[in-house]
């Protein structure tokens, strides 16, 4: 039973910490706590990220579960989770966020099934990760998808995505968008001043220029190296 409610593993960053998406919350921690405290001072001083698949948690359940580490001389870090209302709550208690890329069911993919779809895409999509608020710093993102922050990013705060990232306000903090080494991955902003983008191998930093007026740009790579246009450039 406890496989199932508690996996536990060790990561170059600390502790990863896998719980059931589907079994009772209590009975999970429950099962957590007992855990831990098997081998307290195994576990005592560790950095812990937690993965809770597609629970979708109240703030209050991940109070208690920080709580919890807490108690045990360990720190919660980061949170795992497909659900986008665990990575909203997350990030407003200054956690850091990873949201894992859902692979598309196999019977999407088959050409007969397509037919009984309740609609037809002609575009396909990608997952990714929005942020209703400023990143500030020391606040970090990470996503293999696309990540859409409304609000700005501070200096000292970092976003890393394997797609596209967008910014509905100021950028200022460090960006690395097609980090997998997808070239074709942009940096959109409504104010571009990164103190360093980088898009897959390819890095720059924003020279500073106090007068020059705040508007909507894109960087991507040109030619072999990154460029920032005007957001409505079709070139």
């Amino acid at each position: 039973m406890s496989e199932q409610l508690v996996a536990i593993k060790g990561v170059k960053d600390g502790l990863l910490i896998t719980l059931s998406p589907n079994e009772e919350w209590i009975a999970v921690t429950a099962e957590l706590a007992a855990r831990i405290d098997e081998k307290g001072d195994f576990f005592r001083g560790a950095e812990v990220t937690i993965d809770v698949g597609a629970r979708p948690l109240r703030r209050d359940e991940l109070t208690s579960v920080r709580a919890l580490f807490e108690r045990r001389n360990m720190l919660l870090q980061a949170v795992t989770s497909e659900s986008q209302s665990t990575l909203d709550q997350a990030i407003g208690l200054d956690l850091r966020v990873n949201s894992p890329q859902i692979e598309t069911p196999a019977h999407y993919t088959n050409g007969q099934d397509l037919d009984n779809l309740p609609f037809r895409s002609e575009e396909e999509g990608i997952i990714g990760v929005a942020i209703r608020r400023t990143l500030r710093s020391g606040r970090s993102v990470h996503s293999t998808g696309h990540v859409l922050i409304y609000g700005d990013v501070n200096p000292g705060a970092e976003i890393v995505a394997a797609g596209d990232i967008v910014v509905w306000g100021r950028l200022r903090g460090i960006v690395h968008a097609g980090a997998e080494g997808d070239e074709s991955a942009v940096v959109c902003a409504l104010d571009m001043q990164p103190t360093q983008l980088r898009i897959a191998g390819y890095i720059t930093v924003s020279p500073i220029d106090k007068r020059r007026k705040p508007k909507p740009e894109t960087a991507l790579i040109r030619q072999g190296q990154i460029v920032v246009t005007t957001w409505d450039d079709k070139a």
